[in-house]
């Protein structure tokens, strides 16, 4: 009996069972929308919502090569030329924050890892306009300082920006990523003071993905061999440096890869890590006092091999009634999903 035949057989004695459910393995997610297609590498993606007008928000998208771009996408998939920054060395990584104080103004920015320059590169938002004199380097002194991943952290408390930078290589003592505080020059651009070392790594594989969660105050990052790690995000916490967690560990294909905050309330949600080799993504709970973060389930996706991913639940379109989560995918393009589809219905 085929699978159709035998589910329809069990719904008719009142039998529901997994292999039979419209979301198993065998019939992937499909995207509301599939970018056009990057010039040459996809990484990862970042959301800016456009809070006057969420139909105009933007996607913005990495493209991975020496002669690379930040590419920005509409809501339709389209590329916005005159918003697209070309010439950056391999830009790996990006990420966006909200009301960063310029010139006395509250402005949205972005911030790519450059890693051939081994320096981050800062634009406002929306019209990519470069505020970083030219760039910010990191890892200063160190032999392994070529830059990965990126996540943006603004203090609920005061304000303050801070930007947590992952490396292609680092050591294994607890100091792998770096924190920089962002500040104002006085003079129309960013810059950036190192605040903090900290990290453990396994060893065996890289620490690419990072993600910050501002509401609970924790940092996430991939440590892609072993799991994904858990920190507090604010450097002055009482024991900023402990980790929290490892959880992950476990049932992934290979690498664990692109991390997503999916916030359903204050302190509701998930947290989101792609299973690259297997073409899923596990989802964990936000908000787990006991920092156990057990599995709560696994989505398949249509994205290829998909690396960095982002969610954006307060996005509410028509086409995305519970907001919005963008995948990278190995064929150069980007996966615009529901995100209703992605967690279920809340």
């Amino acid at each position: 009996m085929n699978r159709t035949l035998f589910c329809l057989s069990l719904a008719v004695l009142g039998i529901t069972v997994a292999s039979c459910d419209s979301r198993s393995n065998e019939d992937p997610v499909k995207p509301v929308v599939i970018t056009e297609p990057v010039r040459y590498d996809s990484e990862d993606p970042a959301i800016w919502i456009n809070r006057e007008n969420p139909a105009q928000s933007l996607v913005l998208a990495t493209d991975k090569h020496k002669n690379g771009s930040v590419y920005v996408f509409d809501l339709e998939g389209k590329a916005v030329p005159e918003k697209t920054v070309s010439g950056i060395a391999r830009p790996n990584n990006v990420d966006i924050g909200y009301g960063f104080v310029l010139n006395g103004e509250p402005v949205d920015i972005a911030v790519v890892t450059e890693r051939l320059e081994n320096r981050i590169r800062i634009f406002r938002l929306p019209d990519m306009t470069v505020i970083d004199n030219g760039g910010i380097p990191v890892f200063e002194g160190e032999e392994q300082n070529a830059p990965m991943g990126i996540a943006l952290y603004r203090r609920p408390s005061d304000g303050t920006m801070y930007v947590i930078v992952s490396r292609k290589q680092g050591p294994a003592d607890g100091t792998y990523l770096w924190q920089y505080r962002l500040e104002d020059s006085g003079e129309g651009h960013v810059t950036a003071q190192k605040v903090r070392a900290f990290g453990k790594w396994s060893g065996y594989q890289e620490i690419e993905a990072v993600a910050v969660d501002n509401e609970l105050g924790y940092v996430y990052y991939s440590d892609e061999g072993a799991g994904v790690r858990k920190y507090h995000a604010d450097p002055n916490a009482q024991n900023a440096d402990e980790e929290l967690a490892l959880f992950a560990t476990n049932g992934f294909a290979e690498d664990h890869e692109g991390i997503a905050i999916c916030k359903t309330g204050h302190t509701d949600g998930y947290i989101i890590v792609s299973d690259q080799a297997a073409g899923k993504l596990r989802l964990y709970p936000r908000n787990d006092s006991s920092h156990q973060h057990e599995l709560i389930k696994v989505v398949k996706t249509s994205a290829i091999e998909t690396d960095g991913i982002e969610t954006a639940a307060s996005l509410v379109l028509p086409d995305y009634p519970s907001g919005i989560l963008v995948a990278m995918s190995d064929d150069k393009t980007y996966h615009y999903y529901s995100l209703q589809d992605i967690i279920g219905s809340e």
